[in-house]
């Protein structure tokens, strides 16, 4: 029973975690104001802030998983260093796209 639950909230984490879509492009104008910025630092502020909330949830939904044992990890379709491997990228890499691209590998 202890390892369904387990399992279950597990992959409830897993969910969360990979819940965040990134920002929309931001519209292109056809009339700048001399003060406004341009929309490629927009973009590139809006992605950099994505990207630390993305990691921001894996590590308060994913990480906590090593918690678990190595079967229910395995439940789930992951491996403890898979999870480990992950938390070491660089904050440019999608933690949780990098751990979904290689559990498809597997």
């Amino acid at each position: 029973m202890k390892c369904e639950c387990s399992a279950q909230h597990a992959q409830n984490a897993w969910i969360k975690a990979s819940q965040l879509a990134p920002p929309p492009k931001p519209p292109q104008v056809d009339f700048y104001m001399p003060a406004m910025p341009s929309m490629r630092l927009i973009r590139a502020l809006d992605m950099g802030w994505w990207r630390f909330r993305r990691r921001c949830l894996f590590r308060r939904h994913i990480l906590p998983l090593l918690a678990y044992d190595d079967q229910v990890l395995i439940d789930i379709g992951h491996c403890r260093e898979d999870i480990l491997w992950a938390n070491k990228l660089p904050l440019k890499i999608d933690a949780i796209h990098a751990l979904e691209v290689r559990q498809k590998k597997r």
